[in-house]
């Protein structure tokens, strides 16, 4: 029985929403539809982005990242569920499972700090707006840009290192809907000291730090607001502001009810709805709050559109947008 309890698992089973049998083809059309969604709208601001020379300054070029950003986590997790929805193909190799892990904490980490290099775009041009074209430079912008790749893949390195060294010889069915960490470790029969450590330390000094930021960007640009004379003013530049800082507080909030709490205290079900959250559902609505209602973005797509569709009522439709 003992050689039995530690034979090393090979490969893993995600379970899904296996709470909800009789729903799977509803839930495989309803996430397929939001997936496609996600597809068109973010692929939609980054063609426009490129082709519009008006959209090449430093805010449409983070919002580029950040549309590229939501297409590659969402393309991590979702294609595996839709398959496991329509195919019931629920198998992953341990490898594979590493790999999706890897990315989605890669991508998850990218997150952080993109946005919070464009909370401070919009500080310097909102508080500093003589300065701006100085200080986010093309230059600038392509460093930031790059460095956020590339410390979202160092700093992801090392979980990946610690958890691929657990031995795995319990169960195989992870209680997710894709390669979670909490999920994978609550598969593992090793110590999981040292992981919860090494998370909690790389929130307070990634993490947390970027939050801080954030939230700082956003007190100070709200404060230049309040001094704008025009109530006219004021009342755009706050509904913008709004909309950001509710899909900030939405990304930090389920991030850390998540992940910033102790394994013993997690719910696997809970955790999955958090998770759901962000990885579909913020994605989908990112084009909506950053572009779609800004003017720009608009006059962009009408004209990319009017290039090659002119009908009246087709002016009629953008003209009520």
């Amino acid at each position: 029985m003992e050689e039995e309890n530690l034979t090393t698992v090979t490969e893993f089973i995600i379970l899904g929403f296996p709470e909800f049998p009789e729903l799977q083809i509803p839930l495989f059309l309803l996430i397929l539809l939001i997936y496609l969604i996600i597809l068109m709208g973010n692929l939609t601001i980054i063609a426009l982005t490129c082709l519009d020379p008006r959209l090449h300054t430093p805010m449409y070029f983070f919002l580029c990242n950040l549309s590229f950003l939501d297409i590659s986590s969402t393309s991590v997790t979702l294609p595996k569920l839709l398959d496991i929805f329509l195919r019931k193909r629920q198998r992953i190799s341990v490898k594979g499972c590493f790999t999706q892990l890897y990315f989605f904490m890669y991508l998850t980490c990218v997150e952080f700090v993109i946005i919070m290099v464009m909370a401070f775009d919009r500080y310097v041009a909102v508080c500093h707006p003589l300065r701006y074209a100085v200080i986010m430079n093309p230059k600038v912008c392509a460093l930031m840009a790059a460095g956020t790749w590339i410390f979202g893949f160092m700093e992801t390195a090392t979980h990946i290192v610690l958890i691929s060294h657990f031995s795995y010889c319990r169960s195989n069915e992870i209680n997710h809907f894709f390669c979670d960490v909490s999920a994978l470790l609550k598969l593992s029969c090793s110590s999981t000291s040292t992981i919860e450590s090494v998370t909690y330390i790389l929130g307070a000094f990634v993490a947390l730090p970027c939050f801080i930021a954030t939230l700082t960007s956003y007190v100070y640009i709200i404060s230049a607001i309040l001094r704008i004379r025009s109530a006219e003013g004021r009342r755009k530049a706050f509904s913008t502001c709004s909309s950001h800082l509710m899909v900030v507080i939405l990304f930090y909030g389920t991030l850390f009810c998540t992940y910033l709490r102790p394994m013993s205290m997690q719910s696997l079900d809970l955790n999955k709805l958090f998770v759901l959250l962000y990885n579909i559902l913020i994605p989908m609505f990112n084009p909506i709050i950053y572009s779609l209602k800004n003017k720009e973005v608009k006059a962009a797509l009408r004209k990319t559109l009017s290039l090659k569709i002119n009908f009246p009522i087709y002016q009629r439709i953008f003209t009520c947008v």
